[in-house]
Order: C-alpha cells, then sequence, then structure tokens
C-alpha cells in the first residue's frame, strides 16, 4: 500500500478554511473542479453521499466515508473507476488550529494501491495536486 501526504499553514482560522471545504460535495474551490455535486442527494456531510465532480475533462465518482464538523476533516474514496491507475484510494482532508495566532495546519493524505512501478509516480502526481489545490483554496479565502 502507497501513502501520499501534504501539508500547509494557512493564515486564517480554522472555522474560515473548514467553511469553504466542509461540503463534501462541492469541491470547486480547488481551481481544478468545474462541476461538483451529490450523485444520491444526500448532504455533503453525510456519510454514503456520493459526489460526482468533473476536472480537466474527467468525471470522477467519490463517497463520503467518515465526517467530523467537530474535528474538522473528511475522509473519502473512489466509487468505480478511479481518474488515475490506482485502488483502494482512501484520503483524508484536516483542518487543526494552529494556537501561535489565527491560523490552520492543513493536511491532506492518501493511501492507495498500485503497480509497483507507478506508486513514485502516482505519489508525486497526488501530492503535487494536493499542493495545487490548497493554494487555490488559500487564495480563494484572501
Amino acid at each position: 500500500m502507497a501513502k501520499v501526504y501534504y501539508s500547509t499553514i494557512f493564515e486564517h482560522s480554522v472555522d474560515k478554511v473548514w467553511s469553504k471545504i466542509s461540503n463534501f460535495n462541492d469541491d470547486r474551490w480547488s481551481g481544478d473542479v468545474t462541476e461538483s455535486s451529490s450523485e444520491n442527494g444526500k448532504s455533503g456531510s453525510t456519510v454514503g453521499t456520493i459526489r460526482v465532480h468533473t476536472f480537466g475533462g474527467q468525471t470522477a465518482r467519490s463517497d463520503l466515508r467518515a465526517y467530523s464538523a467537530v474535528d474538522h476533516f473528511f475522509t473519502y474514496g473512489f466509487v468505480g473507476a478511479a481518474p488515475l491507475p490506482i485502488a483502494d484510494y482512501q484520503s483524508t482532508l484536516r483542518v487543526t488550529p494552529v494556537t501561535d495566532g489565527d491560523r490552520s495546519f492543513v493536511e491532506w493524505s492518501a493511501t492507495f494501491d498500485c503497480a509497483e512501478a507507478d506508486q513514485e509516480k502516482i505519489s508525486t502526481s497526488l501530492a503535487t495536486s494536493y499542493q495545487r489545490w490548497l493554494r487555490a483554496l488559500d487564495k480563494n479565502l484572501a
């Protein structure tokens, strides 16, 4: 099983960051997603919702597996075919307060299976995507 991790500090409060990302069904804040909605009509904070989103000419389906408004995180995975040659993808996006100032520690991690020969390339691609998406979020919050 491969792992990927990216983290950063935002000069925004946890509440401000969480208010932007807390609706799992709407990830247009990433800058790459052009359409995003619930396939099964469940809310973006309801475990079991299936998000359908379009980005870069691709469509992917993801299911919300864990969610906490108190601890400011959600965990999700792909439903059906993933947009990368991977299997068993599970990812968590978490926001934690930085007590030195009104800032936030934001981390995005994932585990997945893939061909061993592809592991480094896919891990780098995911980490780069997490970085790009979080930079877009930070810009959106400014």
